[in-house]
């Protein structure tokens, strides 16, 4: 199927980057390329690389950048300052990540994303690697417990956790819609008019299958350090975990003196090294949610580099 995708909050993405027609860009999570190629229309003499962990992401992403001055590269963006140093790339001036799982992991049943779709029970962005099979089938009722728990926020995480590993007893767990039936059976059927039950449980082994949040806490400083100043790092995140650690590091990037109040005198010497494009977290309009449900939970924050 073909790599589709609708970029979520593109004009306001786009804007916050302050694009100079000369600078160096790098787009950690190009998907479909939907941002890249706003971005690449937007250099002259500057530069676009473009990342992305998976290798369909990576060949439709090359099609569509070909005409222009942009390098795609398969890479983990956690992985950037090696990904950009391997074509002589140092500083950049601006960096863009568009957290989550695109419109075209989640429509390919064959990859496994999707409790629609009768499909091997994979989710690896990369193609490589733990599946999300091998983490129901060998974790501890406790294990999948906190997976659910904590990258889920799902209320019936234990008693799905429990009927896991007793399923797994007699069969194996091999598919979407196995593992589906087996949440499902866990709900009660008031909670099931909430939608379909299985969508928390599928969202939180996503995440730990791509160790999505540890990629995040892993970049995050590389990404503004490779900024020259002025340069802006713009995150679009899906999930309140997301959320929470980028406006926490951002905060710090924007603090500066941590002396007691008490002490008349700074003593430790620190200034703020960034300043937030924006003070609140920007969402899709009405107009973008009407064209896309599925930029209901996007929130776009900015900083600059000072």
């Amino acid at each position: 199927m073909d790599f589709k995708h609708i970029s979520v909050l593109l004009e306001e993405t786009i804007e916050s980057l302050n694009i100079k027609p000369n600078g160096i860009y790098i787009d950690g999570t190009v998907g479909g390329a939907g941002h890249s190629r706003e971005i690449a229309k937007r250099l002259t003499t500057g530069r676009l690389i473009a990342l992305d962990r998976d290798p369909d992401a990576v060949k439709t992403a090359t099609e569509r950048l070909k005409d222009y001055n942009a390098t795609v590269i398969q890479s983990n963006f956690a992985d950037m300052k090696a990904a950009a140093a391997s074509v002589g790339i140092e500083k950049v001036d601006g960096i863009l990540l568009d957290l989550g799982v695109s419109s075209y992991q989640l429509d390919n049943g064959d990859r496994g994303f999707s409790y629609k779709y009768e499909a091997p029970l994979d989710m690896r962005m990369s193609q490589s690697g733990v599946t999300a099979a091998d983490l129901v089938n060998t974790l501890s009722v406790d294990e999948l417990t906190k997976i659910f728990r904590d990258y889920g926020e799902e209320k019936f995480a234990y008693k799905i956790a429990n009927q896991i590993v007793k399923k797994r007893d007699s069969a194996k767990i091999e598919t979407t819609l196995q593992l589906a039936d087996i949440i499902a059976s866990c709900y009660p059927a008031a909670a099931r008019r909430d939608g379909n039950p299985a969508r928390k449980c599928f969202q939180a082994l996503r995440i730990a299958v791509n160790d999505e949040l540890g990629s995040l806490q892993r970049v995050l400083d590389t990404a503004f350090d490779m900024l020259n100043a002025g340069g802006v790092l713009s995150i679009i995140t899906f999930h309140s975990l997301e959320d929470r650690i980028v406006k926490l590091k951002f905060k710090e990037y924007c603090t500066g003196c941590t002396c007691p109040p008490d002490i008349p005198i700074c003593v430790c010497g620190k200034s703020p090294r960034g300043k937030l494009q924006f003070k609140k977290p920007i969402t899709a309009t009405q107009e973008e949610l009407d064209v896309n449900q599925r930029s209901r939970s996007a929130k776009l924050r900015a900083i600059v580099k000072i």
